[in-house]
């Protein structure tokens, strides 16, 4: 390990043991007599039981006398905003589904252990213009700066939630949040996912960190924005199982022999785990922005000594600088024997690699040692004049912007390029080729939320106009319409945007195995229309790509001639059945037109049966069974060195429903989840758990798995 990753490692520990000291420091407090509970609008107050007076006062007193309470004088309300985003939101205390607890949500398919590869059930292409490395598999358990919650709050709040599933698997999730001052808040996210897999090779260990702080000056002028985040992605590849007949003649699924990696020696830390073959993500980003406002000022006498100042902008700029690294690398270090097979495991991958990616690799006293890597450096300067046309609704105006883009990569090549073919005679030799990009982007937007909040317009777009990815454009453009408390919202939306393949897809990266770029541009099209009400969301979607991108078998990369059509429809509803029992729906169908490499089941559903009500004043509860199924279908391949799921048309896979059972609760502010997985892989014969579905060819699910976590929220 080098000095750089030994340092950001002991980084991630310190705030990890500072936060849990911070929650034993907070404990004393958090748990004097009273309650945290979900307040209508969704913010959350907890008693203290101290006197005060109407003015915020302590009384103090000689005699013995009582006064009437004022509750909002002891309450914390916490709300939070995405960036760009003109809507406050609020944390979620809802029960009955483990998944917004756990790291995988419902709707996503995983090849069956916690932190591998995966993709969302509801097909959804890249809809990002400008450039991209290309990696996309591990998304699900990254940070991004557009899930990042800028904080409002009138305590200091802490939320810790603990997860602990079969096979020592461990997710640990921690917030904290602060106002420093009324106008500056402050806060911290930590998440860590380690799961040892119960097949070989297939140990996981994702560590992710993010620090954010918005500030808003005294006179609501200047306003500034602060985010640094880091994900560190390490996964074991295995390539899946050698053969389906292994699961029932194998009593121990770790026994099964798989087609990379190995049975391989393996330690087990929370913090870290070793990983001889697999793929290694890591990023970095430092996002700063900051604005001042023209307008008019205002002012709003409170009391005798205090004055809230109001402030109405015309005129905005804005400067957001970005500087981000990215790193991604495949390695296959591996040695050892194969008990089953009596060959050392290096021959084993050696042989799924020239299989595979038609390459050959060089074995040295039985030990494989072989290697891709990309990284990247990417700075970008914006620089954006808003102006507000109405006075006193700052949710209506016109934003043009320009962005300046610089960007290197560096490419881990061999020796002899432009074919990693490694013959026994030589050794394997690496060096790094450097490249260096730019882009100048224009960007606009119009947005009129009306201040009835009945109609909510938004048009935007960017363009590019010189640099690497010149003539990529995004365009999008929706109209909202609240009709009542009722019916909720319907809205209409349309997308257009052509973009540059992912980098990947050029000669000049090291997993371009086949040396071959990839030059059309990728022209995506989205019509959606969305009704969202308190009883049911509907969703119809439809999406046409031209010059579709992506890898037609392990390595070999290609962009299909023909349109790609998919028709989507997607549907949420609760129904409630007889007093406290309630069925939850989700609904999936999509259609592809035509022979085209994009394959998705037809039908999907999700259905949960709960028992669900508050009992006993603090307690509520949510119990019931979980019913996922999907009809067969030629489910994508997976290729462990691109970290990409690539088509094929020889299996179909065809599973059983997965059967789940929960038991959800909430007291007060401390909130428990259990939940008994798959259910549905009972082998009657043998009364035992082998009946596996599958995710991917070659990957099997877990049989039953258990999971138990706690989330526990700290105000002080």
């Amino acid at each position: 390990m080098s000095i750089k990753e030994k340092l950001k490692h002991n980084i991630i520990k310190a705030i990890f043991f500072f936060c849990i000291a911070l929650l034993c420091f907070q404990i004393s407090d958090a748990q004097l007599p009273g309650v945290l509970r979900r307040l209508p609008g969704g913010s959350l107050q907890r008693s203290t039981g101290r006197a005060t007076n109407g003015n915020a006062q302590t009384k103090n007193s000689d005699t013995l006398s009582f006064q009437h309470r004022n509750d909002l004088e002891d309450s914390i309300t916490i709300s939070f905003r995405y960036p760009d985003s003109l809507k406050n939101d609020y944390l979620d205390s809802s029960l009955g589904d483990f998944n917004k607890f756990y790291s995988v949500p419902a709707n996503y398919v995983t090849l069956g252990n916690n932190g591998t590869a995966a993709f969302p059930v509801l097909f959804s292409p890249t809809l990002e213009d400008g450039w991209d490395a290309g990696f996309h598999a591990f998304d699900l358990y990254k940070y991004s700066l557009e899930d990042t919650r800028f904080f409002k709050t009138t305590r200091p709040f802490t939320q810790m939630t603990y997860i602990l599933g079969s096979g020592k698997e461990q997710v640990i999730k921690i917030l904290h949040t602060q106002n420093i001052k009324p106008n500056w808040n402050a806060g911290i996210d930590y998440e860590l996912i380690a799961s040892p897999g119960v097949f070989q090779t297939q140990n996981s260990n994702i560590n992710n960190y993010r620090f954010f702080s918005n500030y808003q000056g005294k006179r609501k002028r200047y306003a500034a924005y602060l985010v640094l985040m880091g994900n560190k992605t390490n996964v074991s590849e295995n390539g899946g199982i050698q053969n389906d007949s292994f699961l029932l003649a194998r009593k121990k699924l770790f026994a099964v022999p798989v087609n990379l990696g190995g049975d391989v020696q393996q330690t087990f830390n929370v913090f870290s785990t070793k990983v001889n073959t697999g793929n290694f993500y890591n990023t970095f980003t430092a996002f700063f922005r900051q604005s001042y406002d023209f307008g008019i000022k205002d002012s709003l006498i409170i009391n005798d000594s205090t004055t809230e100042y109001l402030f109405y902008p015309k005129f905005r700029f804005q400067h957001t600088i970005n500087f981000s690294s990215y790193g991604y690398k495949f390695q296959d270090n591996v040695s050892g024997y194969d008990t089953y097979t009596q060959k050392p495991f290096a021959v084993l991958d050696s042989t799924i690699f020239k299989n595979w990616y038609d390459t050959t690799l060089q074995i040295n006293n039985s030990v494989l040692n072989f290697a891709l890597q990309d990284k990247w450096k990417f700075v970008s300067n914006d620089f954006a004049i808003k102006q507000f046309p109405e006075t006193k609704n700052p949710a209506q105006f016109i934003e043009a912007g320009i962005r300046l883009e610089n960007f290197s990569g560096e490419f881990l090549q061999s020796k002899t390029f432009p074919q990693i073919i490694i013959l026994p005679a030589y050794h394997l030799l690496y060096y790094f080729n450097k490249k260096n990009f730019y882009n100048v982007v224009l960007h606009g937007e119009y947005r009129n939320k009306t201040k009835n909040k009945k109609w909510d317009a938004l048009l935007k777009g960017d363009f590019y106009a010189t640099g690497f990815n010149a003539a990529d454009y995004n365009a999008y453009i929706s109209l909202t319409r609240f009709l009542n408390q009722k019916l909720g919202n319907v809205q209409v939306s349309f997308q257009n945007l052509s973009r540059s393949p992912s980098y990947i897809f050029n000669a000049n990266s090291s997993f371009s195995l086949d040396r071959y770029t990839l030059a059309k541009k990728e022209n995506i099209t989205v019509f959606a229309a969305t009704a969202q009400n308190p009883r049911f969301t509907l969703m119809a979607r439809n999406i046409s790509i031209t010059n579709y991108t992506y890898f037609k078998n392990y390595y070999q990369a290609d962009q299909f001639n023909g349109l790609v059509n998919i028709t989507q429809i997607e549907a949420v509803t609760k129904n409630k059945i007889v007093g406290h029992l309630n069925l939850y729906s989700d609904f999936i169908v999509q259609q592809t037109t035509g022979n085209n490499p994009i394959r998705v089941p037809l039908f999907f559903t999700r259905q949960r049966l709960s028992f669900e009500g508050n009992f006993y004043k603090n307690l509520f509860l949510s119990t019931g069974l979980d019913v996922k199924y999907n009809t067969p279908y030629k489910a994508n391949n997976y290729s462990p060195v691109m970290g990409h799921f690539v088509p094929q048309d020889t299996l179909i896979i065809n599973n059983l429903p997965q059967v789940d059972v929960y038991f959800d609760f909430r007291i007060k502010s401390f909130t428990g989840v259990i939940k008994l997985e798959n259910l549905n892989t009972l082998n009657i014969n043998k009364f035992d758990f082998t009946n596996n579905n599958f995710t991917a060819p070659n990957y099997p699910t877990p049989g039953l798995a258990l999971r138990i976590g706690v989330q526990w929220n700290f105000v002080n």
